[in-house]
């Protein structure tokens, strides 16, 4: 079976040609390279907009002291969903990438974090979904990050949704 390559980017709007763990392993070696400590953040987000569901995944590389930089997937859906549905569906988004991505940044003794763009505070929607969410990201072994700490989706991925 042929899995169709994700197309991912950096945020000046390059495509990243080659495939992604590649990719995220040139960046790890360049940074490590240049004595930098890193730490991978990975998050997703959407936004409806009518009748389409607009995505982004962000992989935020973030370096010790020395500020980060990401690379974004963008992706759209037809499929009409409830806000709970929706919140797993980016969280799912966010644990593919980083289960494709941990073995090597163990490998690289690289920090990783899942961030989920779902409120603790219970006034707000996205709350119906934290439960489950938490569960599913450490369920999977990975950490788990919402808001007000899960930048990599509430802040990253938030400005990336198309």
């Amino acid at each position: 079976m042929h899995i169709k390559q994700k197309k991912w980017r950096r945020l000046d709007g390059t495509i990243i040609s080659i495939p992604l763990l590649e990719s995220v392993e040139k960046s790890i070696k360049r940074e490590k390279k240049a004595g930098n400590k890193l730490k991978v953040c990975i998050g997703s987000d959407s936004q409806v907009r009518g009748s389409v569901t607009d995505f982004a995944t962000v992989i935020v590389f973030v370096r010790e002291k020395k500020g980060a930089f990401m690379f974004i997937h963008n992706e759209k859906s037809r499929k009409l969903m409830s806000i709970k549905e929706r919140m797993i569906l980016e969280v799912s988004k966010s644990v593919e990438v980083a289960y494709s991505l941990c073995d090597l940044l163990d490998r690289y003794n690289v920090e990783l974090e899942v961030h989920a763009d779902i409120n603790t505070d219970p006034s707000f929607k996205s709350n119906t979904a934290l439960k489950e969410a938490m569960g599913y990201i450490l369920g999977m072994g990975f950490v788990f990050k919402a808001k007000p700490d899960a930048f990599a989706s509430s802040s990253c991925a938030d400005k990336m949704v198309n």
